[in-house]
C-alpha cells in the first residue's frame, strides 16, 4: 500500500515534497516541512511524521529531541502530485520556539501574533537552540541586535570576529586561566555559530561527523580525509 502511495508522487520534479501539517481538531496550520521518499514511508508506515531536514541533511522524527510528536491522521496530495497536506494530533508544540504554530510573525509589520508556551531550551539544548535563534536575528533591527548587526557587516567580519576568540581562547589556555578559556570558549562557540548560520549549517550536522569519526581512530580519519 506504501508503495502505491509513494508513486503517486511526482519525484521527477523534486527528490524533496513539500508537507503542509494541520492540527487536525482545529484546521489549524502548524508547520511547513519536506519529506523524501524515505521519510514519506516511514510516515505511512508508522502513522508518526518523519521529515527530511535540509539544513541537518537527513531524516528526522518530529519530536525526536522534544516529545513533541506528530500523529498522523490523513495524507491528501495536491492536484499537481508535488504537494502533501496532513493532519495530525500535535503532541505539545509543533514550532521550536515553543509556540503551537512555526507561523506566528506578521510579515508585513513583524509583530508576534502568539507566546511561547513551553520553554524548548532543555528538549533541544543550549547549542541548538542558540543557533536557531542566531537564525532568527538575521531579519532582526542590527541597531538592536548585536547578532544582525554582525551579520551586516558580512563574511569578513564574521571571520575575523572566529579568528580573534580562538586567539583569546588560546592566550587564556597559556594563562592557565580556567574560568577565562571557559569565557572565551563560550564566544568562540557563538562566533561559530554565527558563521553556520550565514550559511544554514545546522551544528546537528557537526554532531553527526563527530559521530562519525567516533569509531575511527584520529590518524584513520586523517589518512582518509588526505586521500
Amino acid at each position: 500500500m506504501s508503495f502505491e502511495a509513494l508513486s503517486r508522487v511526482d519525484w521527477e520534479k523534486s527528490e524533496l515534497l513539500p508537507v503542509i501539517v494541520q492540527e487536525v481538531g482545529t484546521n489549524e496550520i502548524l508547520m511547513m516541512a519536506y519529506m523524501n521518499k524515505e521519510a514519506l514511508q516511514l510516515s505511512l508506515e508508522t502513522k508518526i511524521a518523519h521529515y527530511f531536514s535540509r539544513s541537518k541533511q537527513r531524516i528526522w522524527k518530529k519530536g525526536e529531541s522534544s516529545g513533541h510528536t506528530q500523529t498522523i491522521h490523513s495524507f491528501n496530495i495536491d492536484c499537481d502530485n508535488d504537494t502533501l497536506l496532513i493532519k495530525v494530533t500535535q503532541e505539545g508544540v509543533a514550532c521550536h520556539t515553543g509556540r503551537k504554530s512555526c507561523f506566528f510573525t506578521e510579515l508585513e509589520s513583524g509583530a508576534t501574533t502568539s507566546d511561547v508556551e513551553v520553554d524548548t531550551t532543555v528538549a533541544y539544548g543550549v547549542i541548538d537552540t542558540l543557533y536557531h535563534t542566531i537564525q532568527e536575528r538575521k531579519n532582526a533591527d542590527p541597531s538592536s541586535s548585536w547578532t544582525a548587526k554582525l551579520m551586516s557587516k558580512g563574511e569578513n567580519t564574521i571571520l575575523k570576529k572566529v579568528v580573534e576568540e580562538a586567539g583569546e581562547f588560546s592566550f587564556a589556555y597559556k594563562d592557565n586561566d580556567e574560568d577565562e578559556m571557559i569565557y572565551e570558549a563560550a564566544d568562540l562557540t557563538y562566533h561559530m555559530l554565527v558563521a553556520l548560520a550565514v550559511k544554514n549549517i545546522s551544528p546537528d550536522r557537526i554532531k553527526q561527523e563527530l559521530a562519525r569519526r567516533f569509531g575511527m581512530s584520529g590518524i584513520a580519519e586523517k589518512n582518509a580525509r588526505e586521500k
